[in-house]
């Protein structure tokens, strides 16, 4: 492997070898293989009988529509002790993303992406040397057979074989002197999200999610990158920083921050940053620079109007100031967008008279531009959408090759991408006759970034169109097991499933097990791939020290079939196992079990019935290290019964045992062998005050407890309900009250005066006996007074209740009484906006 100049990109090298074979020369020519035009050309097999052969009878390359395999026969006097590496080098590639699928006698060693820019109109080339380790055991004493192919996308038909070819220019296998560190899959890839709460928040809610959705996706414990992104113009953006920092420390994870808004700073004479800019960056790096691991320096500054010259100063004060700071850091150049001059495409945040797309007009467009922020950065950015990474000009793929003038071997610039997706509307190109359309360009898309990129990070986990899982609601108000996958197309594959799919095969990194497939015969020439690999091996991360103690197994299905897998796997200790699998389901709790007892002398035997295109991941450990934890976030409601609503964040154990006081001071097991990390007490004394705690089975280390009164009464659901107000409704939604979100709300938008209005139509009538307004996050708008009235017809009106607000929250309560329509009427007045937050009305019903 080439060696790579970032330590953080924790791929190891690979010890050096004894060349077995080599067909070609690398020498940036296939002159020495058969002419496209000659019979030699579509050879489909060759045999290997010294270690440099005379290519001339071999293809140049391979094409899905001419001559999509070849086998390449070759003896082994002996099996290698540690196994073999095959490398290729690639000269051109259609654009298309084509695979080469590796067997080594029958079994797949693995599908090799391959990116190239041919059909895209570039004048630059792009070359790349891929590797693929090979295990012994995929090895045999005597004949041996290494077969190629061309394998087209999991959705694609027989329509996009003619664009599946690529050039090589030498080919080669050669025994590992030593046992291999890591199993290069093609290129070491490590990839990611963004987890945070409605768009711009990393709080409490954003904290709790991460975990879980790290696991579901197959990234954790394998050293690979979130984006932090909490900027310092959005009040409250960083509220959870340090705990969300330490969350994926735990899970050995790195980050690439990015924090200091650019669209107003005014530079010094001398060109570097104020010194509130700096002051602000100076701070944040005091705070978490321990934690991440790379600074991005700006975001698509040509589509927001940034500054080319204060993006410079940026990049100068993280190489001096940030880098003395924290000297593991490496800088990454702003995330581009490739956005040409206003004139040609305009932008947004205009300011002043003059229109332009970035200061000067349309400089992100410029690949000489662009080299300025190039040359004081450590790695190279892009973001692409869609195919977007193609396009011949804005292209995150091709405009990088106009920056850097061409890739003799792969970027020359490693590339850390801090944006990459597809939005809903996005769909795979038609002449490659893909069925699910949606789904294959995300496959495409993530795959292109497996090829030529190193680092790459999908856009956000819950985001408006270009979402991972179901959005549009408070992460601080909602159970993290209950994620639900987010579907951009009914009968389509998910983005979800594609990128654990891609993450599962890609980006688990450690050092590889051996393992044994029992059921060759029935998976020969089946594209059916199992990674095994243990991360303690891994190199700590920089600035956190991070390190895991996890076995990784993974089995990932490539085929449109189902496909059953049989395997032993060599694991690293003889001792009995534990943790957590992840397969197929549309929620978190469906796609998860914890498996425990698994006994290991040291084999470890899995067997798997994998759907089609299914990819399941085992994270294991020995069970003497599993220590017991309290379960945290332990919250009670009171929900319809009367009954109380009981939830939890998952940990390590098969299942939980929930306990409740009834008053007598002692707590006793109310329920055994709890599978979910949520429980309904039913059947209780409506009036009476309960304690309760929860517990993984077996253990002692209990949760906090907390007391709760059972009552009949609980919020209405808000699903149906209207709401509006008598002040400007443009300026301030009344949605914003019910919308389940703090941080957004409804306001008067002055100070407060008599007669403003707030109106709840419940869609039916129910019958009602308090309300609650909360204005936690801006304490002082309470309503200086208040009048309550209801209506069966929204016309007629009659006062149930009146009296003065409260700092932070004012519960109104009143007579039960049967409604449709709610008014709330302000009726004095003060020097703050009436402001609420989140509205709730309570029930019996």
């Amino acid at each position: 492997m080439s060696k790579l100049s970032s330590g953080q990109i924790t791929a190891p090298n690979q010890p050096s070898g004894t060349v077995l074979w080599e067909l070609g020369k690398h020498d940036g020519s296939s002159g020495e293989f058969a002419a496209a035009s000659s019979s030699s050309a579509n050879n489909k097999a060759i045999s290997v009988s010294s270690k440099v052969i005379a290519p001339g009878s071999i293809p140049s390359g391979l094409n899905g529509a001419t001559n999509p395999e070849l086998r390449i026969s070759y003896s082994l006097d002996k099996i290698p002790a540690n196994g073999v590496l095959f490398h290729v080098s690639i000269l051109d590639a259609y654009k298309s993303i084509p695979q080469m699928s590796v067997f080594s006698n029958k079994q797949l060693s693995g599908i090799i992406q391959i990116s190239g820019v041919s059909g895209t109109n570039s004048e630059y080339t792009f070359r790349k040397t891929y590797e693929l380790y090979i295990p012994k055991e995929q090895l045999k004493t005597g004949s041996n057979e290494l077969k190629l192919q061309t394998t087209r996308c999991l959705y694609c038909s027989n329509a996009e074989d003619k664009y599946l070819w690529w050039t090589w220019d030498n080919l080669s296998l050669e025994s590992l002197n030593a046992p291999a560190t890591e199993p290069i899959h093609g290129s070491y890839s490590l990839t990611g999200t963004m987890v945070n709460n409605n768009q711009f928040y990393f709080d409490s809610g954003a904290v709790t999610h991460l975990p879980y959705i790290m696991k579901w996706l197959g990234i954790a414990y394998s050293g690979n990158i979130m984006r932090t992104s909490c900027v310092s113009d959005v009040g409250r953006s960083c509220s959870n920083m340090l705990d969300y920092y330490k969350v994926l420390e735990d899970y050995n994870m790195q980050s690439v921050a990015m924090y200091l808004y650019s669209g107003d700073i005014k530079l010094k004479s001398d060109g570097s940053l104020p010194d509130a800019a700096a002051k602000k960056l100076s701070e944040y790096f005091r705070n978490y620079s321990p934690y991440f691991q790379f600074y991005e320096v700006d975001n698509e500054p040509g589509l927001f109007n940034r500054s080319k010259a204060v993006n410079l100063a940026i990049a100068n004060w993280l190489n001096k100031e940030g880098k003395t700071i924290a000297p593991h850091l490496q800088t990454v150049a702003p995330g581009w967008a490739y956005w040409p001059g206003f004139k040609e495409h305009s932008c947004g945040n205009q300011r002043g008279s003059v229109k332009q797309c970035g200061d000067p007009d349309g400089w992100e467009r410029d690949p000489k531009q662009r080299l300025e922020l190039e040359k004081v950065t450590d790695l190279t950015n892009g973001h692409s959408y869609g195919e977007s990474y193609i396009f011949t000009n804005g292209g995150s793929f091709t405009e990088n090759l106009k920056t850097f003038e061409g890739a003799a071997d792969g970027l020359n610039k490693q590339m850390l991408t801090t944006e990459f997706g597809t939005s809903d509307s996005h769909t795979d190109a038609p002449q490659y006759g893909a069925t699910e359309r949606k789904a294959a360009v995300f496959d495409r898309i993530m795959r292109a970034h497996i090829g030529y990129a190193d680092m790459f990070v999908q856009h956000a986990a819950f985001f408006k169109d270009f979402s991972l899982f179901k959005y549009g609601f408070n992460l601080e108000e909602h159970d993290p097991a209950t994620t639900e996958i987010y579907y951009t197309s009914a009968n389509e594959d998910s983005r979800v499933s594609i990128m654990r799919r891609l993450s599962l095969a890609y980006a688990t990194h450690g050092a590889p097990l051996t393992y044994q497939i029992s059921n060759k015969t029935a998976l020969a020439d089946k594209s059916v791939y199992v990674r095994a690999v243990d991360t303690s091996t891994l190199t700590p991360l920089a600035g956190t020290g991070a390190t895991s103690n996890k076995v990784l197994v993974n089995f990932v299905n490539f085929e449109d079939t189902t496909q059953t897998v049989n395997v032993n796997v060599t694991m690293p200790k003889k001792t009995v196992y534990e943790g957590e699998r992840f397969g197929n389901g549309d929620t978190y709790e469906k796609a998860r079990s914890y498996i425990a007892g698994k006994k290991a002398s040291p084999i470890l035997t899995f067997t798997e019935t994998l759907a089609p295109g299914e990819a399941v991941q085992y994270i294991l450990q020995p069970s003497q290290e599993v220590k017991d934890v309290a379960p945290q976030g332990f919250g009670a409601s009171a929900v319809k019964g009367p009954a109380v609503h009981l939830s939890w964040l998952e940990t390590p154990g098969a299942s939980y045992e929930v306990l409740r006081d009834d008053g007598g001071g002692k707590l006793s097991v109310v329920a055994a062998k709890v599978t979910e990390t949520q429980y309904t007490d039913r059947n209780l004394q409506d009036g009476t005050l309960y304690t309760y705690a929860v517990r993984v089975t077996g253990s002692q280390v209990m949760s906090q407890t907390l007391k709760i009164t059972a009552t009949g009464l609980v919020p209405l659901n808000r699903t149906d309900w209207k709401v509006s107000s008598n002040v400007n409704q443009d300026a301030s939604n009344p949605r914003s009250a019910i919308d389940g979100d703090r941080r957004t709300r409804w306001d008067t938008g002055k100070h407060q005066t008599s007669g403003e209005t707030y109106q709840i139509d419940l869609g039916s009538t129910h019958s009602i006996e308090n309300i609650d307004l909360d204005y936690t996050l801006s304490s002082y708008d309470y309503p200086r007074g208040y009048e309550v009235y209801v209506s069966d017809d929204a016309v007629n009106w009659r006062l149930i209740t009146s009296g003065k607000g409260q700092k932070e929250r004012t519960k109104i309560q009143f007579t039960p009484v049967r409604t449709r329509y709610v008014k709330i009427v302000q009726t004095s007045s003060g020097g703050n906006y009436w402001s609420i937050q989140e509205l709730q009305i309570y029930s019996r019903e």
